[in-house]
């Protein structure tokens, strides 16, 4: 069972600390730009990306935004708003960490959190800040029968 999502069902408090961490091919980058319709040439050739002062082509920002999302699905964490901040570029191959903090929950289970992510070297590469809704009690009931049925929908055991 996913080490988050057995946090999850027991319940979560402030300061949880949840770490993923993802490398990007040339293919994710051409998956995400068809699924996306984002053929912006940064990504794709490397001489608009010198023109632009990188090192090579660069992912898309909201392709390596999008790791946070598997700590968001492993919790049950329904999103109403991801504000990014865009620090550095992240090339192919670069490693990234992602590490994802709930800073705030209130009465209702609205939930604050801020992502950071760093790759290889240690830099951040990219800064989130979140709010949304965790799973009450009854969602947290369903979590754990989902899970004692073998998590079926869950990729990530």
């Amino acid at each position: 069972m996913s080490p988050i999502r057995r946090k999850t069902i027991r319940g979560l408090t402030e300061g949880d600390r949840f770490v993923v961490s993802r490398q990007f091919t040339e293919e994710d980058m051409l998956a995400f730009a068809d699924l996306t319709r984002d053929y912006n040439p940064i990504h794709f050739e490397k001489r608009f990306a010198q023109v632009k002062d990188f090192e090579g082509r660069i992912c898309h920002g909201l392709l390596v935004g999008s790791i946070l999302t598997e700590i968001g699905g492993q919790i049950g964490w329904l999103a109403s708003e991801m504000n990014f901040r865009f620090n550095r570029p992240v090339y192919f191959g670069d490693t990234i960490e992602c590490t994802f903090t709930i800073t705030e929950i209130n009465a209702y289970n609205r939930a604050r959190a801020e992502v950071i992510y760093r790759n290889q070297d240690g830099a951040i590469v990219l800064e989130a800040d979140l709010a949304g809704i965790l799973p009450g009690s009854r969602e947290r009931e369903v979590l754990e029968e989902m899970v004692a049925q073998g998590d079926p929908t869950n990729k990530l055991r």
